[in-house]
């Protein structure tokens, strides 16, 4: 029996399986201490792991436990990649999207992304999202852009959730529909998204897909300015002026206050 196949069960020493041996390196990592999670991923990732191999990539690109490397992190996550690892497909589309250590290249981000995207990582398809959407580094296509955010707002990606809010909102991809821009903006509000608040905000000021609401917009506005969303800022003059002091007042001590746990 292999090495890795031996880490796939206990063995008769209790040999900690290989989850086991990823779990314990995560919590590792989480807390910090990158040191212990190198030394259970390193020899992984020699040995073939993709996830190992990502996460050494990670260490290399974020200069975490060691010596930011932008070489090293291409070579491991590019190996992770190629082993169909979903997350290491993602980490390596950045480093092409942002050219950190390789070439800026966004057609093979763009490729990269889609690979991770179709595995189910959902800040792949929120990042595939909004490449076609925007449409100024590939092709643009926004049918395509509203699969994928769809897809990913399913798994609880709130700037997948406002992005679908606007294309609604625009008409993008899809008839417009004021009701079901409202329908994601609040949903990705309710997760602290600020620009989704902002619009939210917006949309009760004007009656778009809901009543009129001074007070009620003013408080998602002033959640979304102190969020730093530059898209209240246009709407916070005028709903401020239609409402009294006091009610300013209260607006202000709900927006200050934290958000309920939101609805799945």
């Amino acid at each position: 029996m292999g090495f890795i196949d031996s880490l796939l069960r206990r063995s008769e020493t209790s040999v900690p399986t290989l989850q086991e041996q990823m779990s314990t390196a995560l919590t590792a990592a989480q807390q910090g201490d990158y040191d212990a999670a190198l030394a259970i991923w390193g020899p992984l990732a020699h040995l073939g792991v993709a996830r190992a191999q990502n996460n050494i990539g990670a260490c290399f690109s974020g200069g975490l436990g060691v010596e930011r490397d932008t070489g090293l992190a291409i070579k491991w996550l590019t190996l992770a990649a190629a082993a169909g690892d979903p997350v290491g497909q993602r980490n390596l589309a950045t480093a092409y999207f942002r050219g950190e250590g390789v070439g800026e290249d966004p057609l093979r981000a763009a490729d990269l992304y889609r690979q991770a995207a179709e595995s189910g990582d959902g800040a792949a398809q929120d990042m595939l999202s909004w490449m076609l959407l925007e449409g100024e580094l590939i092709t643009p296509d926004h049918g395509e852009a509203l699969r994928w955010a769809k897809a990913a707002a399913e798994q609880g990606v709130a700037s997948s959730m406002t992005r679908l809010g606007m294309m609604y909102h625009n008409a993008l991809g899809v008839e417009r529909d004021a009701s079901e821009a409202l329908r994601w903006w609040d949903r990705a509000a309710a997760r602290g998204q600020a620009d989704a608040q902002a619009m939210l905000g917006a949309a009760f000021h004007l009656g778009a897909g809901v009543s009129r609401d001074p007070f009620t917009a003013l408080a998602w506005l002033l959640r979304a300015k102190a969020g730093g969303s530059e898209l209240a800022a246009p709407f916070m003059g005028a709903v401020g002026a239609s409402l009294s002091d006091a009610e300013v007042a209260e607006a202000r001590l709900i927006a200050e206050s934290p958000l309920p746990e939101p609805v799945a």
